[in-house]
């Protein structure tokens, strides 16, 4: 009579794999057949197979399910957090500085805001963040273009969320934001504020990083034929701004947004009744209404250069006209230079 085999079963295999759903086996299923040669055994529905007397093998790792509940604790969390923002909006239990910036509104909501537009929609890549010191002040200058001002808002997104340090940029804005209502309180809660010296200065002194785009309107408001000419920088107030600061000035050129609303024409009729610096024409707008504000999805790219020290110069080097001037030219020259090499890299205005 042949000898019997035996096939061994544990009682406390049921209780063991529990927890398990039922059906699932870890590694596929199925189990490898005994050394006996018999054939392959299936473990009972929701139990685990039976341990090998001899161990795992080396460097084998047991199968991990994650924790049930841990995405719901996670959702619990944010909604919490929301919670609580929600509550200190309500008592007014925030703060905000003498600007009126409101760096938690900021981090929380309108930079949640403007990402999707500066990651999904212009898929802005950045590049020499690094440039930006990770302590203290220093003053950005950048090219100024679009028709609408969003190349500023992009710049900020850039620096909150690509530099190391997580720096927040300060804008200097012009008057005619701080005359438009909803505008107005929504861009002193981002922290800009008025582009004069004063509050440059101000803002430097306390270590903040700020913003500020020499061309204004004539850079805003250019004609399409003429994108990525950089148009006169103005008297170089930013620069003696700097020189009484001692901070860095870091160059940043924008491509990409020349195009997001070309640019064809400018009613200055209806600038003049409006009160507006210009009034643009463009091939979706005025003819398809608030569709034609709809900004073109172009490819955008910020790079910001190598930054020119200033605290080399004496002090009186800021009353100097001949050293502003140089300075201003040398910054103005690094941004053009920077957006003709982006422009001959550059595959396509949309890819």
């Amino acid at each position: 009579m042949a000898d019997a085999k035996v096939l061994p079963f544990d009682d406390d295999r049921s209780r063991s794999g529990a927890g398990r759903r039922r059906g699932t086996q870890p590694g596929g299923g199925r189990q490898a057949p005994s050394a006996g040669g018999g054939a392959p055994v299936s473990a009972l529905p929701g139990t685990q197979p039976h341990a090998d007397p001899a161990g795992p093998e080396p460097g084998a790792q047991a199968p991990q399910e994650p924790p049930e509940g841990a995405g719901r604790g996670d959702w619990d969390r944010r909604i919490a957090s929301g919670l609580a923002f929600l509550r200190r909006r309500v008592t007014g239990d925030y703060e905000v500085d003498e600007f009126g910036y409101d760096q938690e509104l900021t981090d929380q909501v309108l930079m949640s805001l403007l990402r999707p537009l500066a990651d999904t929609y212009f898929r802005v890549e950045v590049k020499g963040v690094e440039n930006i010191p990770s302590e203290g002040g220093a003053l950005i200058v950048s090219n100024h273009s679009g028709t609408l001002p969003l190349d500023g808002l992009m710049l900020q997104v850039a620096v909150h969320d690509h530099h190391p340090a997580g720096r927040h940029l300060r804008l200097l804005a012009a008057d005619l934001v701080f005359m438009l209502p909803v505008v107005n309180e929504l861009a002193r809660k981002a922290g800009h504020t008025l582009a004069c010296a004063e509050d440059a200065e101000r803002l430097l002194e306390r270590g903040e990083v700020v913003g500020v785009m020499p061309e204004g309107f004539k850079g805003l408001g250019k004609p399409f034929g003429d994108r990525y000419k950089l148009q006169r920088f103005g008297r170089g107030g930013f620069v003696s701004t700097a020189l009484r600061a001692g901070v860095p000035i870091v160059p940043c050129s924008v491509v990409g947004a020349e195009e997001i609303y070309p640019m064809i024409g400018n009613s200055k009729t209806l600038a003049r009744i409006l009160g507006l610096p210009y009034f643009p024409v463009t091939p979706t707008f005025p003819w398809l209404g608030p569709l034609g504000a709809v900004p073109l999805p172009t490819k955008w790219t910020i790079q910001f250069g190598e930054p020119i020290p200033t605290d080399g110069f004496p002090p009186e080097a800021a009353e100097d006209p001949m050293l502003m001037f140089n300075l201003t030219d040398q910054v103005r020259e690094q941004i053009q230079h920077t957006l003709y090499k982006l422009l001959v890299q550059r595959r396509s205005v949309f890819f």
